[in-house]
């Protein structure tokens, strides 16, 4: 979505000039170094599941779909960094055909990111609702089989509409699709939290039998839920405005504050690894390994 990442090259001077809100501009070098802590803490949380039988389990198979979700957010901004850099030192031809399909790669991406953090909350969201509510038949509902399937399934929908929103991103359908999957994935959890609101009422006994690792669980998402939504939300409406009133002076000052959203949406791949380092001591345990371990390898 050339025209949405870089909107300012389509707003025309009548928006810039009945708008009394100059771009906010943040630095390219604050958006890497963020870019590259993403990328270094899911990729240790990767490495911690991968390295760790005892993580090998539905729950975190879900939280690494996550975790790519938050890589590729973070790439598609260092590989643009590259491209800009490139470009700037006269090695790429401005607009030619390789900085074009690069672009189009980059912004697949991007819409990636998004679409695959999406479906792993909401599956996320789904596996808290049976591990609640369906405790004693989890393992046999949850099975391996199924969460590889399932994941399978999910990469291969998100690799599909990423290339194609990039395809038809100038189409306001395609612009439609993409930022109604947002409120639907909400509307999604919502509906299992209120499902799980009554139950919870008519089986509070039960519920309050339950490991306290299951409860927990549904706070960790609920917290990632609403990282998330603080996150993305404020990009997801610069969409709709830069569509649909590109030269409102209203649209044009909140678009104003583009670069500020692209930073939250860096930012959320950095948080999101803490949420899990910080609510799951399994993870925590899995780290000191792996720190301690590489301590010991290099002394001997």
């Amino acid at each position: 979505m050339r025209h949405v990442i870089n909107p300012y090259e389509n707003i025309n001077g009548t928006a810039r000039n009945n708008s009394d809100c100059p771009p906010v501009l943040l630095p390219e070098e604050l958006f890497f170094t963020i870019s590259i802590l993403g990328m270094v803490e899911n990729l240790i949380i990767l490495l911690a599941v991968v390295r760790n039988k005892n993580l090998q389990a539905p729950m975190y198979f879900f939280i690494c779909s996550l975790a790519i979700s938050d890589m590729l957010g973070s790439l598609y901004k260092i590989l643009e960094n590259i491209l800009i850099i490139f470009r700037n030192m006269g090695y790429l031809k401005p607009r030619g055909s390789f900085e074009t399909t690069a672009d189009d790669i980059i912004d697949s991406m991007f819409i990636l990111s998004l679409l695959g953090s999406i479906f792993s909350l909401s599956v996320i969201a789904a596996d808290r609702y049976i591990t609640i509510f369906h405790a004693l038949q989890y393992h046999r509902i949850v099975t391996m089989r199924r969460t590889v399937l399932a994941l399978s399934l999910i990469w291969t929908f998100c690799i599909g509409s990423g290339v194609a929103m990039v395809i038809f991103s100038h189409h306001i359908p395609t612009v439609l699709t993409f930022t109604s999957l947002f409120p639907l994935m909400l509307l999604f959890i919502l509906c299992l939290y209120g499902h799980m609101f009554l139950l919870a009422r008519s089986h509070a006994r039960k519920i309050s039998t339950l490991p306290r690792a299951n409860m927990k669980g549904a706070i960790t998402l609920t917290i990632l839920l609403g990282v998330f939504i603080f996150c993305w939300a404020p990009f997801i409406l610069h969409v709709l405005l830069m569509t649909f009133c590109p030269n409102n002076p209203y649209c044009a000052c909140y678009m104003s504050l583009f670069q500020v959203n692209g930073m939250l949406i860096m930012c959320n791949a950095v948080i999101d690894p803490f949420i899990y380092a910080f609510r799951s001591p399994e993870l925590r345990d899995a780290f000191a390994k792996m720190i301690f371990c590489n301590k010991y390898q290099w002394n001997h």
